[in-house]
């Protein structure tokens, strides 16, 4: 038994996940799981005996350009599905410059951090007016701390 990596057309996965299920249960082939992962573009990972029944599964249907050769680690496969929550350290209060995005290169105030959104709202320092913009906590780099 083993992981089997399927190269598929890429934004497809999920309708062609379907197919594959649907092509399972009508020849009853030998797979036992068949996973779509959100960061791993292009792909479709099947458990199977073997990588002929994954062959099989694939064969002819459509947007399914292929098998990869060679399995897949089940070590490999938990890593891309743990969720690894990333640590940041941006305060409200905070005076950051933003590193992407249309304000790239601005100064702004950090208003409200959403940490399960991974966002802040932010208010830039160098404009007349200051309206709250909402940006990826990523797009962020801490100039200085609030005191």
């Amino acid at each position: 038994m083993g992981y089997y990596a399927l190269r598929v057309t890429a934004g497809q996965e999920k309708i062609i996940a379907d197919l594959l299920r649907n092509r399972v249960s009508k020849l009853k082939l030998n797979i036992y799981s068949i996973l779509v992962l959100d960061g791993f573009k292009g792909y479709i990972i099947v458990e199977a005996p073997d990588e002929t029944d994954a062959r099989r599964l694939a064969f002819q249907v459509p947007n399914v350009k292929g098998v990869l050769p060679g399995g897949i680690d089940a070590e490999d496969i938990k890593k891309m599905i743990e969720a690894k929550p990333q640590i940041y350290s941006i305060a409200k209060g905070d005076i950051v410059e933003v590193v992407n995005g249309p304000f790239k290169g601005d100064r702004a105030r950090v208003v409200k951090i959403d940490l399960e959104k991974e966002e802040a709202t932010i208010e830039l320092l160098e404009v007349t007016v200051p309206i709250p913009i909402t940006t990826k906590l990523s797009w962020l780099k801490i100039h200085q701390k609030a005191e």
